[in-house]
């Protein structure tokens, strides 16, 4: 778990960080939710919002899924600058991954 903890972490402040580039509000990232049965949640609040996303027994895929997703909503972002954001956030992931490897 320690080294998923970790992942979760750096994916965080690389989404956060493309996420003010862009002009956006980056969320907090937490986990695990509060609500139990769930994936995903996100509070707003008045100084921005918390995505928090479940970690355990999931595919890495899926989290990193939700942490973008999160950003989105956060935003309160739809349509076509939804879809313009997802790809900025999914082509930083994979430029972070290539630097990595």
């Amino acid at each position: 778990m320690e080294g998923t903890a970790l992942r979760f972490a750096a994916v965080a402040r690389m989404l956060a960080e493309r996420a003010r580039t862009e002009g956006l509000r980056p969320p907090s990232f937490r986990s695990p939710p509060g609500l139990s049965g769930v994936q995903r949640t996100v509070r707003h609040r008045a100084g921005g919002a918390s995505v928090a996303v479940r970690l355990r027994n999931r595919p890495w895929a899926a989290v990193v899924a939700d942490m973008v997703e999160g950003v989105v909503v956060a935003n309160r972002l739809t349509g076509t600058d939804a879809d313009r954001v997802r790809a900025v956030l999914w082509a930083a992931l994979d430029e972070h991954d290539a630097v990595a490897a």
